[in-house]
C-alpha cells in the first residue's frame, strides 16, 4: 500500500491520468481506505476543475520570447 506521502505525489499524475495501471490501483486503493487522503484527493480534483475553467490570458510578446528562449537553454542544458 502507498504511504500518505507518497499519495500526495502521486496526485498529479493520477489527476493527469499518467499513472501505470499498477500505480493507478495501489492510489485508489490508498484513497478508499484514507479518509485524510481522500478528503486531500477532492480537495485537489476541486482545485484542478475550478483553474481549468479559467481563461488563458495572453502573455505579453516579450514576456513569451523570454520564456521560450530560457526553455530552449534549459533544455540544452539538460
Amino acid at each position: 500500500m502507498l504511504t500518505c506521502q507518497e499519495m500526495t505525489q502521486l496526485c498529479t499524475a493520477y489527476l493527469e491520468r499518467s499513472l501505470s495501471p499498477v500505480d493507478r490501483l495501489r492510489f485508489q486503493f490508498h484513497i478508499a481506505m484514507c479518509n485524510h487522503c481522500r478528503t486531500y484527493f477532492k480537495q485537489m480534483q476541486a482545485t484542478v476543475d475550478a483553474l481549468g475553467s479559467l481563461p488563458a490570458e495572453p502573455l505579453p510578446p516579450h514576456l513569451e520570447t523570454e520564456l521560450l528562449e530560457r526553455f530552449r537553454d534549459w533544455k540544452r542544458g539538460a
